[in-house]
């Protein structure tokens, strides 16, 4: 194993052993047999002196001893009068199957799957050969990825599957994986510090917090960057305890964070709509600037987060429906209530021949996404609830309100309505592609479907609308109130650059008001880009440096030469003059890499259009502009990234596991989320087709009493 990064050390024993007597680390008794403790010995029987006996059993065969290896069975004979413990110590350092041997002879050549830490699968002709510490290794990625308790390794099914597949295997404790799982996240934390030290690109931040079983307050704090290849990367950095919730404290956690992994190139950080947030944003846009890193002075560091506002804007509109909306909650519940009632609903279903395999699920009130499936889900049942009324008396009774055809009615147009919001918060929740691209046009969405649903002829749909957009309006509704980077990220997207701006704009807000609203974001794109071409050409300063130098020689050179050599610093001035000159000529040059860019025509809409590739491509074509898309494009405009670390660690440090430390909660956490950043997202979807398909073939086989009801 390697050796520990600095600045940090694995648990110490008394940790392990406090967070082990949740996660079962304690150490069981272990007895051993007779023979090999000395215990229990028959009279006359000699004394095992020499450590050969460790790895042998003794067995009296007609009365001559016998030595039986406890690797592979081997019969030796061991008898003291006409045999010594050397053919015993000799086969120990033979013994294949013995665990301390280390196997130095040829490889084995098989036939299979190799797959990397990284998650890339190989099928080749590959070579094998016993190695215990890569099978620690690969046991250890097992309970991480899996999120396995350390006391699976002493399990009997895996100790049988382990004895089967690798009997030279000597299967390691619950206290020795742990450690190997604290050096494995170690281990990776060196190699993704080396990779963000060499990224030449900034960084975004998305950060949230979650109070845990143990009312431990935790912060996850998540990096987001284009690397040098142009591939997105979403990094968990931190999932460590805070002492509150407060901005300032926020703000000084992020700092400690951001200091332990020498990172200080920060470009944005996304939070949501808390009032702490706001204050612990300020906190670090203040130390950016006192770092020197600070794009602009910061003054577009902070960003919202979009899924946030569009569940304060949709929860808004739905308290408009809301009698209707438990009404059908109601019916959902009851049905559920038991299993009685959910068959007999089946029933109903089959009888009205309803084709669909979705169930009945109820949502949380407080999440308006859940509400919208629950709707969408029971409006496809409308007739089996009406036929489950008729046949079950008691529903009426313990039901205030049952859903009426109005309700209904509702019902379907407000997941209509609800459905736009829903696939817009899918899309901009993503943290393998770049969504900042889509910002304004994502926005710009939400305000037409508010415009067209408020002017519609159903009152209750038109109210629940007026009153969407006035919370809108509160955060997206003036340009004050908007971070720049949203119009910026849509110009550097080559299939809308700054045509589609300023045509959306004015449909928005008006010719007048979309004009100036195109104007400033237009002037913001230059002053951007302006920052960047003073950031990666030579320093101005330089250059007064070099003429301050220049003006120190010619004057000394004038004391020294007197008047004599006079062409000479005539001839330096020259030199000087060129070289301002030269680098003036630059700056126009590079000042017109951006409007050689969006004068540029704009390429298709194609739903397969890659635009880290195409920026990739045309890199040597707009060198400075490509590095200000670089970061801007990684802007993350969700903090689901973030959150979705919180649903890991709820699992991580459930009932039975509450006592596991934050630093073992941290490096199980952080090393799963390396450990996956290259795998590809369940598919629910597809899985539920398999099965589904699986469970009709064995109906077809007559085997129905082995299908589990899924």
């Amino acid at each position: 194993m390697s050796t520990t990064n600095e600045g940090e050390s694995n648990p110490s024993h008394n940790e392990l052993e406090q967070e082990g007597s949740s996660r079962g680390l304690l150490p069981s008794p272990t007895t051993q047999s007779c023979e090999e403790s000395g215990f229990g010995k028959k009279r006359g029987e000699y004394k095992k002196r020499s450590k050969a006996w460790d790895h042998f059993h003794v067995k009296h065969v007609n009365g001559v001893r016998h030595a039986i290896c406890k690797y592979c069975e081997k019969d030796i004979a061991a008898d003291p009068k006409s045999h010594g413990t050397t053919p015993l110590n000799t086969h120990v350092a033979k013994c294949p199957l013995n665990p301390k041997n280390k196997h130095t002879g040829q490889a084995t050549l098989c036939l299979g799957e190799t797959e990397t830490l990284e998650g890339e699968v190989k099928g080749a002709l590959i070579s094998w050969k016993f190695d215990a510490e890569a099978i620690r290794k690969s046991i250890a990625y097992m309970v991480i990825v899996d999120e396995l308790p350390f006391k699976h390794v002493e399990g009997r099914g895996f100790q049988y599957m382990m004895r089967t597949a690798c009997p030279s295997f000597r299967i390691p404790s619950r206290w020795t994986i742990s450690r190997d799982c604290y050096q494995l996240y170690l281990d990776e934390k060196i190699k993704l510090k080396h990779l963000l030290k060499n990224n030449s690109g900034k960084i975004c931040l998305t950060t949230d917090s979650w109070t845990s079983i143990q009312r431990i307050n935790y912060m996850c704090l998540t990096a987001h960057f284009i690397d040098n290849d142009w591939k997105l990367n979403k990094k968990i950095l931190n999932f460590c305890p805070i002492t509150s919730h407060k901005g300032t404290e926020v703000g000084k956690a992020i700092e400690k964070c951001l200091l332990e992994w020498g990172v200080d190139d920060i470009l944005t950080v996304t939070v949501d709509n808390a009032s702490s947030n706001d204050v612990a944003v300020s906190y670090l846009r203040g130390k950016l600037q006192n770092w020197g890193k600070a794009v602009l002075g910061g003054k577009w560091t902070h960003v919202r987060c979009v899924a946030h506002i569009v569940n304060l804007i949709v929860n808004d509109g739905i308290k408009k429906l809301g009698e209707s909306v438990d009404c059908i909650r109601a019916a959902v519940r009851y049905v559920r209530q038991s299993p009685s009632r959910l068959k007999k609903f089946k029933e109903c279903v089959e009888i009205e021949k309803i084709e669909c395999k979705r169930l009945l699920c109820l949502d949380v009130s407080t999440r308006w996404n859940s509400t919208y499936l629950m709707l969408d889900t029971a409006q496809r049942f409308e007739r089996a609830f009406e036929r489950f009324e008729e046949q079950d008396p008691y529903m009426l009774q313990e039901l205030e309100n049952l859903p009426t055809k109005s309700d209904w009615t509702k019902a379907r147009f407000l997941v209509i309505f609800l459905e736009n919001f829903y696939q817009l918060t899918v899309k901009v929740s993503g943290s393998k592609y770049v969504t900042s691209n889509n910002f304004f046009t994502d926005i710009s969405h939400i305000h037409g479907i508010l415009i067209e649903m408020a002017a519609s002829d159903n009152e209750e749909l038109s109210s629940m609308a007026r009153s969407m957009k006035e919370k809108y309006d509160k955060y997206w509704g003036k340009i004050e109130k908007m971070n720049m980077l949203i119009f910026i990220s849509s110009m550097l997207d080559p299939r809308t650059k700054l045509e589609y701006l300023e045509f959306v704009v004015c449909q928005m807000y008006g010719e007048s008001d979309g004009t100036t609203i195109a104007g400033l974001a237009k002037d913001a794109m230059f002053e951007l880009f302006n920052e960047y071409k003073m950031l990666n050409t030579p320093a101005s300063n330089s250059v007064s440096h070099v003429s301050s130098l220049s003006s120190e020689s010619q004057r000394s050179k004038t004391t020294f030469y007197g008047h004599g050599n006079a062409s000479k610093t005539i001839t330096d001035r020259y030199k000087l003059e060129f070289k301002k000159r030269k680098m003036e000529l630059g700056d126009r040059d590079a000042k017109s890499e951006l409007e050689k860019y969006l004068n540029e025509d704009c390429e298709e809409n194609d739903e397969r259009f890659d635009i880290l590739l195409w920026w990739k491509a045309n890199s040597l074509r707009f060198p400075i502009l490509s590095k200000l898309a670089r970061d801007v494009l990684a802007v993350p405009i969700s903090t689901v990234a973030s959150e979705s670390a919180f649903s890991t660690g709820s699992r991580v440090l459930d009932t039975f596991r509450s006592s596991l430390t934050p630093r073992i909660v941290q490096s199980l956490i952080c090393a799963q989320d390396w450990f996956r950043s290259s795998k590809t997202e369940l598919n629910v979807e597809e899985n539920l087709e398999e099965l589904e398909a699986f469970e009709s073939e064995l109906l077809k086989t007559g085997t129905e009493s082995t299908v589990i009801d899924l």
